[in-house]
Formats: C-alpha cells, structure tokens, sequence
C-alpha cells in the first residue's frame, strides 16, 4: 500500500530528487527524464479521456493504459537489482505489451486502409490522442538513451511504450470514424505555391 500523506519535503530544494532506492539524482539526470516523460505521456491520456464521453469502452481501455503507464514509471524509478528476491520490485511485463498487442489487432481491423501519412487532427479525441502518441515516443527515445547509459533497464519498459505508441496512432484513428475522417499528408501540396504579395 503506498502512503502519501505530505506533497511537499523540501528535499528536493537543491535540484535533487529520490528514486525507488539508490543515490539521489539530479533532476535532469536521464533516469528522471525518462520516467518523467513517462509521467507527461499519462496526462496526455488522461487529457484524451475527457473527450470518452460518447465511447465508454475506449474510456476503460485509456483506464487501464494510465495504470500501465504507472508501472512503466516506476520501474524506470527502480535502478538496479532487488536486493531482495522476496520482495520484487514493480516492473513492467511483457503481458502488458501483449495486451497492447491485442489492443491494436482488434480496433485496426476496422479502420480504413490508410493511403497517405496521417497528420494529427481531426476530432478533439483524435488530436489529444496524437498528443500522448507523441510524447509516449518522447519516452521512448529517452529509455532508449537511458539503456545505453546504464544497461540494466528492463527492456519491458521499452517494448511496452513501443507497441502503445503504435495503439494511440490507432485509437486516433478510431476517433476520427475509423479513419473515415482522418486529415491526410499531400506531400508537396503547397510547395510551388507563390506567395502572398504585402
């Protein structure tokens, strides 16, 4: 059970912050970018959620991802080995990713074929949903550059914001009718365009 019961230490006054165990870090230490960035994808999600109203069982399904996200954090908030094999620490699975997998089979066999890159837009669900895809990929590439710093990341972690980027591409399409709506790339539409005279 986790107990929360004061917001504010003061510990972190000098840039600092603490991590599941382990030496403090600097705020801007990787390891804090990383499960930070993790952080700012979930509120993305959460942000999307508010455009559900109409759609109760994406709204369950984002539910579940914002807990996931959760597990992904604190795991990349858990450095090293358990000193304890008793007592695991929280990591991400590869059940989780799994079910991400599922996730995507089931909502893309309904879209229409894509033509042309999808630009981000369309409905209010579908754009916050591009937004949490971007900055999940954001994480992404942070784990990855964490694993080349230090190497005993859970490669879980990294799966799993992989295969829920490629969800979020797919639940923007969703919201867009399926794809039906989706605003579309026209590469070089506007190239030879002149410009407007002042």
């Amino acid at each position: 059970m986790v107990k929360l019961n004061k917001i504010y230490t003061k510990t972190g006054d000098n840039g600092t912050t603490g991590l599941v165990r382990g030496p403090r870090r600097m705020k801007h230490d990787l390891r804090v970018e990383a499960y930070g960035t993790v952080d700012e994808a979930n509120s993305f999600v959460g942000m999307a959620r508010l455009n559900t109203a109409s759609m109760p069982k994406l709204d369950r399904l984002l539910a579940r991802i914002q807990n996931d996200l959760f597990d992904v954090g604190s795991d990349l908030a858990t450095p090293g080995a358990d000193p304890d094999e008793a007592t695991p620490s929280l990591r991400a699975t590869p059940q989780q990713a799994q079910w991400i997998e599922e996730q995507i089979d089931y909502f893309n066999a309904g879209l229409k074929p894509l033509t042309s890159f999808v630009l981000p837009g369309g409905t209010p669900l579908a754009v916050a949903l591009h937004l949490a895809r971007t900055v999940t990929r954001r994480a992404e590439r942070n784990v990855v550059a964490l694993m080349a710093k230090e190497p005993d990341i859970n490669s879980a972690a990294l799966i799993y914001l992989n295969r829920l980027s490629d969800l979020l591409f797919v639940l923007a399409r969703v919201a867009n009718a399926n794809g039906e709506t989706d605003v579309l790339w026209t590469p070089g539409k506007y190239s030879s365009d002149t410009p407007p005279s002042r």
